[in-house]
């Protein structure tokens, strides 16, 4: 058999030198390979220790990844609701200026209803002073006529007819230049 060790014979059973050699030989080996067992435990410690020093800190990193996540998630899901209270105070503050642009308008249409009204009535007003001015002046104007075709031709008479057409039309006009003011 391979690896069987072969001793010569002596008087009294196998050769002690060669017993011994081999002894010492095996000896050797087992120590040989019991030295490379321990620094194989040895390296096998060292990298297992190296390792539990990487899972460690790996461990650490994750643990503050994890922290990091939830203060990250907690900023982000404040940060939404900021948003939406942001947006919905704009949207309330949008409505409140929109209802208040609607007032200010539907009081403008009310007042420029007014104010065409009092356009219109300022317009008959006009027109009813225009009217009776003419009809004013039509009178003086058939007086003046009047007095001209009856010939008469009294200066005390003329100056008082220009008094009266003079009072008729300042009357006429301190009438129409306070409808006018007013």
């Amino acid at each position: 058999m391979a690896g069987e060790k072969r001793f010569g014979t002596a008087l009294f059973g196998f050769k002690q030198s060669d017993v011994n050699s081999y002894i010492e030989k095996i000896l050797r080996e087992f120590d040989d390979k019991l030295k490379e067992k321990d620094n194989e435990i040895t390296a096998l410690k060292n990298q297992c220790r190296e390792l539990r020093i990487k899972y460690e800190d790996i461990a650490r990193k994750t643990d503050q990844v994890s922290d990091d996540r939830v203060k990250i998630a907690d900023v982000l899901i404040k940060a939404q609701e900021k948003a939406e209270l942001i947006l919905q105070e704009a949207r309330e503050q949008a409505e409140q200026e929109r209802k208040k642009l609607s007032e200010m308008t539907e009081h403008e249409k009310e007042k420029l209803v007014d104010i065409k009204q009092e356009i219109k009535a300022l317009k008959q007003q006009i027109s009813k002073t225009l009217k009776r001015y003419e009809t004013d002046l039509d009178k003086v104007v058939e007086f003046s006529s009047l007095q001209e075709s009856n010939g008469e031709v009294k200066s005390d008479h003329d100056s008082n007819d220009n008094e009266l057409a003079d009072d008729i039309i300042d009357e006429i006009m301190e009438e129409y230049v306070g409808k006018a003011e007013s």
